[in-house]
């Protein structure tokens, strides 16, 4: 479960931040602000899981990373409500769609990240 989440959330999020990237400071979807930065920060974290999917074997770090990215966008979700700019890094700022859509990438991918699997790898039954 926790290599298909990877794999297909990490494309997901390639995915927005090469749009992002197409299509400069306008919002995606009319709701979704995006910038830049966020781009950015969405092809690495993206591929990042992507990456890990597809070419390790060893399922600790792949939940390691799943779970290091989930945290991440959890904190932004949070931050994004207290700080929408954060302290000017985004000149759009993030809405109210963009911090719901964090927090819930957040917490599935701790929530990913701790479930126990069985299957292949050695890694059975461990958690984080």
């Amino acid at each position: 479960m926790t290599r298909q989440y990877a794999k297909y959330m990490g494309i997901a999020i390639v995915a927005i931040g090469v749009v992002g990237l197409l299509m400069g400071e306008q919002p995606l979807l009319g709701f979704l602000n995006i910038d830049i930065a966020e781009d950015l920060v969405h092809l690495a974290s993206g591929g990042a899981m992507a990456f890990v999917a597809v070419t390790h074997r060893d399922n600790h770090v792949l939940r390691m990373i799943v779970g290091v990215i989930g945290v991440t966008y959890l904190a932004v979700g949070v931050t994004g409500f207290l700080i929408p700019h954060l302290f000017g890094l985004l000149p759009h700022g993030y809405s109210t769609f963009d911090n719901i859509l964090h927090l819930t990438l957040g917490v599935m991918g701790i929530a990913v990240a701790w479930v126990r699997e069985t299957g292949e790898g050695g890694d059975q039954g461990k958690r984080l």
